[in-house]
């Protein structure tokens, strides 16, 4: 197996199989993310995986937990959360929703893993996408701008470093993933997370990002029939049970997520979000530079 890195995430990997697909040495590509395995099969670099189990597996779902040629299948997702440090009794709640960031009060007080890497770019995009859908294109535009002056904090180290920069008290809030807060929890740091919503209250499915594990063939890989094997065993409801109970505490799509069943799901179109994220990691990383 290759694995990825904290500082680049699956992006390094995304990229390694661009540059090997004439002559590929991989046979599987398990993300813990969707949208770089969204690229990838823009770019012809996967090959379908039909037959059962796989025509049946979320057959009701194309576009959100699977490929609709079956290029790629979802499985337990992460939710995207903020992380602070633990509140006392006389402390705010903080905020509700993505969109409170770019209050006054947060300036200079918020930290986010780099936006070319890992779940923030697709979490960037899947907020373009879904306040684009809901009829207000330029509501990102202006949620950049509002990250911009309140000097937003870009860390290197990734998702896992903001839950710890937040820890140590360098800043009182972090965007990152529930498996980093979970696992930052069971190292005995004093911290909690945040659901923050999309949208209003009033608006049905504007609440949690959920971003999922992806599995994908790789198009002429030199064993096929193993990738397939070991694809539809990370499909199962085994699986999704051992990652539920492993540190990072992923939520099971097959079974009931139990503790770990997240309110409110964000209603976006995932394939949309992978199209806008390269756009909007641009706009953001524009306006920080600017």
């Amino acid at each position: 197996p290759v694995f990825d890195t904290e500082a680049t995430k699956t992006t390094g990997l995304a990229s390694r199989l661009l540059s090997e697909r004439q002559r590929p040495r991989a046979d599987l590509f398990w993300s813990s993310e969707c949208f770089r395995t969204m690229e990838l099969a823009r770019a012809g670099v996967l090959a379908p995986m039909s037959g059962e189990p796989f025509d049946s597996w979320m057959s009701d779902r194309p576009g959100r937990w699977r490929d609709e040629a079956g290029t790629w299948f979802a499985f337990a997702p992460r939710a995207r959360v903020l992380v602070r440090r633990s509140r006392g009794k006389d402390d705010a709640p903080g905020p509700t929703t993505w969109e409170e960031l770019v209050d006054p009060e947060w300036s200079g007080r918020l930290a986010m893993a780099d936006p070319r890497f890992g779940t923030t770019s697709g979490h960037l995009g899947a907020m373009d996408a879904y306040w684009t859908a809901l009829g207000d294109p330029d509501r990102y535009e202006r949620w950049v701008d509002g990250l911009a002056r309140n000097d937003v904090k870009v860390l290197t180290t990734g998702n896992a470093g903001v839950v710890e920069a937040v820890a140590a008290g360098e800043y009182d809030l972090g965007m990152t993933d529930t498996d980093d807060v979970w696992a930052a929890l069971e190292r005995g740091f004093d911290v909690e997370l945040i659901y923050p919503r999309h949208a209003d209250l009033d608006q049905a499915a504007g609440g949690t990002l959920l971003i999922p594990n992806t599995v994908a063939r790789v198009a002429g890989g030199p064993n096929p029939d193993g990738a397939l094997a070991f694809a539809e065993w990370l499909m199962s409801p085994e699986v999704e049970r051992l990652l539920a109970e492993s540190s990072s505490h992923n939520i099971p799509l097959r079974t009931d997520p139990g503790p770990w069943a997240v309110p409110d799901p964000l209603g976006v179109d995932l394939l949309e979000a992978a199209r806008l994220m390269p756009g909007a990691i641009r706009r953001l990383r524009d306006r920080l530079q600017q």
